[in-house]
């Protein structure tokens, strides 16, 4: 079971990385006033560089997942026990909600309200299965052979993937439900966030399965997803 302390850094970690995403992309829009480039690399810039600072902050706690689709390949290589799984899926989902109402405040606007951003097609799907692929590839990649590099590195593929993948890289089921509540510079049509879950969960599994093939794991590497830990 989940500590309370794993499951509160998952919950505050979350949080923070939502205000990093949405506030970003709302003083993204504002300052560039309409240049959707500068907009989008503002973002990506501000994401990466506060998940570098969060994964630091919180992976001695909680290993630093802040996304279910971590959370689900973690549990399913041993890095954490099976009745951890609701905790933390818990503390992420309701992290990035708390997140989003506090940003949408900050910024003068309703806590919640739905996005009018259409995010739908095969392309998108696709993207945000490459996406998440991706950022899979990475963390088991590093965890094995560079795991003090592993917070550089997910924050790297993010900043590249926001530039390289139509979607932008949601890549975390936490992060697109959250969005959909924001209509703005980073927001999700809700209806179009289901898909984009399942594209999401199917590429971190597929990852999992080439790389538990590629390099068999080990106990001490499925402990350090995203982040040597041991709070939980």
């Amino acid at each position: 079971m989940a500590s309370a302390r794993a499951v509160a850094a998952e919950f505050f970690g979350t949080a923070l990385l939502l205000c990093a995403i949405v506030g970003s992309g709302i003083m993204a829009q504002r300052l560039f006033g309409g240049n959707v480039g500068l907009a989008l690399l503002a973002n990506a810039i501000a994401t990466g560089g506060a998940l570098v600072a969060l994964i630091l902050a919180f992976g001695p706690v909680s290993g630093a997942h802040f996304n279910p689709a971590i959370t689900l390949v973690d549990a399913w290589q041993g890095g954490i026990a099976r009745a951890a799984i609701l905790p933390y899926v818990v503390a992420q989902m309701s992290g990035a909600l708390c997140g989003t109402a506090l940003t949408n405040g900050m910024f003068g606007l309703p806590l919640f309200f739905a996005s009018a951003h259409v995010r739908s097609g095969p392309g998108m799907l696709v993207s945000e299965f490459v996406a998440t692929f991706g950022l899979l590839v990475v963390i088991w990649g590093c965890v094995r052979a560079r795991a003090a590099a592993t917070p550089y590195a997910v924050a790297a593929y993010i900043i590249g993937a926001y530039w390289f993948t139509p979607s932008t890289s949601f890549a975390n089921p936490a992060v697109t439900i959250a969005r959909s509540l924001t209509d703005t510079f980073a927001g999700i049509r809700p209806q179009d966030a289901p898909a984009f879950i399942v594209a999401q969960f199917a590429g971190a599994l597929a990852a999992t399965t080439l790389f538990a093939w590629l390099a068999p794991i080990s106990q001490e590497v499925a402990d350090s997803v995203v982040l040597p830990h041991g709070l939980d």
